[in-house]
């Protein structure tokens, strides 16, 4: 991780939640330079765009997005139209257009060249949208609702298809590798299925092959994520812990335990696998040695629970 300035900084770490603000950290040394209001909502989920000039919170009924190399405080793309609340988004790697989910029982892909979002595409579901994960191919988004079902939706062709891993469990969260050979999703039941993945190259789509499910939690998962070199999964958990397992035989890596931590939400890697960061809900964020399971630094000055999290750095490149 490289040193952080606040200004046109390789790393990147914000952070939001419940308090209707989203605070940017120096990561290196805790110390918060910018906080921007975002006073209609809390955050339930934020991401930079691939070009880090923007950063995307979604919200109730909305979405914004703010520029990270000014200290504007208003948004600079700000889009209403949505009803109830924005749960997941995130971008295309080449930044043409940015993905969203949400309680409203949609995926949607909106086109980002104007600056007045227009929303291209609808993908409608039976239930609510707890979170999309975009296929390293880019051409395929799968998406995790509350009734418990993965919908795969090929972006090229238009085809869907379903998968349900668990009976009367919500789909929490969903991870595919960088490499594209594996995907995680986790359950409010707090089990983890893995499959392996197959084809997804140019015009072969992808193939799910059931590996394994195991149970990470007595309580909620609430994120799975896989290391930048697909060696390690992360699961934060409502335990008030987050658990870092081997990818290769699924064995625990880490435990993420601190005495104050609550229900632990969302996660970020460094680009370098070496460290992850973590946002829970007693208001703080904290780094963490993948390795020694030890607290590097703690984010401080949230108000109330910290929920989601965006963070990049230089090695993620």
């Amino acid at each position: 991780m490289s040193a952080a300035d606040g200004t046109g900084d390789p790393v990147i770490l914000a952070t939001a939640g419940y308090d209707h603000t989203i605070r940017f950290w120096q990561a290196h040394s805790g110390i918060c330079y910018r906080t921007v209001q975002h006073p209609d909502s809390q955050v339930n989920a934020l991401e930079i765009t691939p070009d880090k000039q923007l950063i995307a919170a979604a919200g109730y009924q909305h979405i914004r997005m703010y520029d990270l190399n000014s200290n504007n405080p208003k948004p600079v793309v700000n889009y209403d139209g949505i009803s109830k609340n924005v749960t997941a988004v995130g971008f295309h790697e080449e930044g043409k257009w940015m993905y969203t989910g949400g309680e409203d029982n949609s995926a949607r892909i909106w086109d980002l060249r104007s600056r007045n979002l227009q929303c291209q595409r609808i993908f409608q579901v039976n239930a609510p949208v707890n979170c999309i994960c975009l296929h390293p191919n880019q051409g395929e988004l799968f998406i995790g609702d509350q009734s418990g079902c993965i919908h795969k939706w090929d972006l090229k062709t238009d085809k869907n298809e379903h998968l349900i891993p668990e009976t009367d469990a919500s789909i929490q969260s969903i991870s595919i590798d960088p490499m594209g050979t594996m995907m995680a999703a986790v359950t409010n039941k707090g089990t983890c299925h893995i499959w392996t993945i197959t084809g997804g190259r140019r015009d072969d789509p992808t193939q799910l092959h059931q590996k394994a499910d195991f149970s990470v939690s007595k309580r909620y998962a609430l994120k799975c994520l896989f290391s930048p070199d697909s060696t390690l999964l992360a699961t934060t958990l409502a335990d008030n812990s987050a658990k870092i397992w081997k990818t290769a035989d699924l064995s625990l890596h880490t435990e993420l335990k601190d005495s104050s931590q609550r229900w632990v939400w969302d996660c970020a890697f460094s680009g370098d696998s070496q460290y992850i960061i973590t946002a829970s809900s007693d208001n703080m964020a904290r780094l963490w040695s993948v390795d020694s399971g030890e607290v590097k630094k703690e984010y401080s000055g949230h108000q109330k629970a910290v929920v989601c999290l965006a963070f990049r750095d230089e090695s993620i490149q």
